[in-house]
């Protein structure tokens, strides 16, 4: 469908980019196969329980630091107490690239960015993501984020709430969304997925896949090499 409607790269808000059908089928399918080695662990896929005693409708694996609200720790001490996977140099690799492809290589952002932290959200029919932002990292760093599977509502908003003004982005699989700069710590979640909208070649059966990369800004390897 996607030759019949093409869908244009779009500058959403000043720093934050939608490049659609980024990845090829061959390198989706490569990343949710990863996604599923992640899973098995050492630190499984869980639902996160937020301190308040919700527990999210998404199920998270992260790589290189484990997130649990709102920090980040070398072991999963909310899950069995493992260090958590490392991250992988590849991937890492994969992010610059994405920077590049959203700002370009001029500037050197691109080559500067060095992400050592990555977390992998499962979206079944039924998950959501409040709006949040994504500000337990001590740098300023852009977020990368890489859909794999069904379709979902992106809702990309402001940094000063969570209400208007959004916009409301379809996020399909092998699209890259990447913010930074002034809309690095803008608001923002997912409402809806959309069920049985995925390609079959991408290897999943139902769901959504959320692969988003940070810098933490908190030392130690960066994921280079």
């Amino acid at each position: 469908m996607s030759g019949l409607f093409p869908r244009d790269r779009a500058e959403v808000a000043p720093g934050a980019v939608h490049v659609p059908e980024w990845l090829p089928v061959e390198r989706q399918r490569e990343l949710a196969d990863a996604c599923r080695e992640w899973a098995r662990g050492p630190v499984p896929l869980r639902h996160t329980r937020l301190p308040g005693g919700g527990v999210m409708s998404v199920r998270t694996v992260c790589l290189g630091w484990h997130w649990q609200p709102y920090r980040y720790a070398r072991t999963a001490d909310d899950v069995n107490g493992a260090r958590v996977a490392e991250f992988p140099g590849w991937l890492a690799e994969l992010g610059r690239s994405a920077v590049a492809e959203a700002y370009g290589t001029a500037g050197g952002a691109a080559a500067a960015y060095a992400p050592d932290t990555a977390l992998v959200n499962f979206y079944d029919g039924d998950a959501r993501m409040g709006m949040h932002q994504d500000k337990e990292e001590r740098c300023a760093a852009p977020v990368v984020s890489l859909s794999l599977g069904d379709t979902c509502v992106f809702r990309f908003g402001n940094a000063e709430g969570r209400g208007r003004p959004y916009t409301d982005v379809r996020l399909a699989s092998g699209d890259l969304f990447v913010f930074g700069g002034p809309s690095r710590f803008a608001y923002h979640g997912v409402p809806k997925v959309l069920p049985g909208t995925a390609d079959p070649a991408v290897g999943l059966a139902a769901g959504r896949l959320n692969i988003t990369l940070r810098e933490t800004g908190l030392g130690g390897p960066t994921g280079r090499g």
